[in-house]
């Protein structure tokens, strides 16, 4: 994973103690602006600007992760459901 300066999450990425699952191409970390009880962030571990920019194996690889972390949370910490979120732009509330 190359470092951009001041990257939020490549910053979480080096605090091994809240990534939670990894692959070879993204990891699943805790700790970023925490919006509910359970929330997580999938990460790629390569840069992308918006969801458009990136490779199509990679996110069939994300969402088999976004389920098996779903159903971790579910029967972890005992959440009926749980939401999938993309803020893909600044219109839609991309901030990152």
């Amino acid at each position: 994973m190359d470092k951009i300066k001041n990257c939020v999450f490549c910053d979480l990425k080096l605090n091994k103690g809240k990534v939670i699952f990894e692959t070879e191409n993204f990891f699943v970390g805790i700790g970023i602006g925490l919006s509910a009880p359970g929330h997580v962030m999938l990460i790629p571990k390569k840069h992308f600007a918006n969801v458009e920019e990136i490779d199509e194996e990679i996110l069939c690889q994300v969402i088999k992760a976004v389920k098996k972390v779903g159903e971790s949370i579910k029967k972890n910490l005992g959440a009926p459901g749980y939401n999938i979120m993309e803020n893909n732009d600044p219109a839609a509330g991309q901030i990152v």
